[in-house]
């Protein structure tokens, strides 16, 4: 139920699974918020007894895609300010700040793009494309509110968009191991989606794809200064760019098969 708008009232809206390894970290940075609702889909670990034990409010969701499921949750918060974060992630001292400040001043017809700054096998991450990451993670839910895309998914809004410089930190994939097997899970997903929206590819295009987002990443958005580690980001996400359409080749393929 949407409670009428306050300004002095935010709720941190997570969606979680099988991630007690970060619920402590994530948790404890926004023990400042009004609420914390942690959107459990199915963990089998000890996530929701970690989030119950440091005050956050459980609420166990059926996994419909991350676009539904994020969608859910945040209807099922108690207040219509929303900071959406992700159990990898933390909110820095900085934007804690910053968020305490801007709070008496938030409007329904404002949201707010964060800066983000992200780990990759243990080591902060200053270009490849990452250096310009702001994903929009503080509204007003009265008027915005999460796509339903399944995998990439993003929040969708004709508020006013402000930028806030103050970070979030994101700890993505602390091995190689974490990597290619969120490739294997997200590429899934994502071929489910365009597969479902009719769309095609070629062997040939899909090899491209992966040579495009390796050259994007490394050369034009500079992913060399990040030295292996860069190396390795442009290389492994390259795969996963490759591996997204191959599948949706593969599974045109076998529509054709007798």
């Amino acid at each position: 139920m949407i409670t009428e708008p306050t300004t002095k009232s935010i709720s941190v809206v997570i969606i979680a699974k099988n991630e007690a390894d970060n619920m402590e970290r994530v948790l404890k940075s926004v023990i400042w918020a009004d609420e914390i609702l942690v959107a459990d889909s199915g963990s089998t670990d000890a996530t929701a007894r970690i989030a119950e034990d440091l005050g956050a409010h459980v609420l166990h969701l059926d996994w419909e895609g991350f676009g539904r499921t994020k969608h859910k949750a945040v209807m099922a918060a108690k207040y219509d300010w929303i900071l959406s974060i992700d159990a990898d992630e933390e909110v820095s001292e900085e934007l804690k700040n910053k968020i305490m400040e801007l709070k008496p001043a938030l409007k329904e017809q404002n949201a707010y793009k964060i800066k983000r700054i992200s780990w990759y096998l243990n080591r902060k991450i200053r270009w490849c494309g990452w250096q310009n990451d702001f994903p929009l993670r503080l509204f007003n839910r009265r008027t915005a509110g999460f796509n339903d895309k399944v995998v990439h998914e993003s929040v969708k809004t004709k508020a006013k968009i402000s930028l806030i410089t103050e970070p979030i930190y994101h700890y993505t994939y602390p091995t190689l191991s974490d990597h290619l097997r969120k490739i294997n899970f997200y590429t899934t997903l994502n071929v489910e989606e365009k597969y479902r929206k009719g769309r095609k590819y070629t062997l040939t295009g899909a090899i491209l794809q992966g040579m495009w987002k390796f050259i994007a990443m490394y050369f034009l958005k500079q992913g060399f200064q990040d030295g292996k580690t860069g190396f390795l980001l442009c290389r492994n996400s390259a795969i996963g760019q490759y591996l997204k359409y191959l599948k949706l080749w593969e599974k045109r393929q076998h529509d054709r098969t007798p």
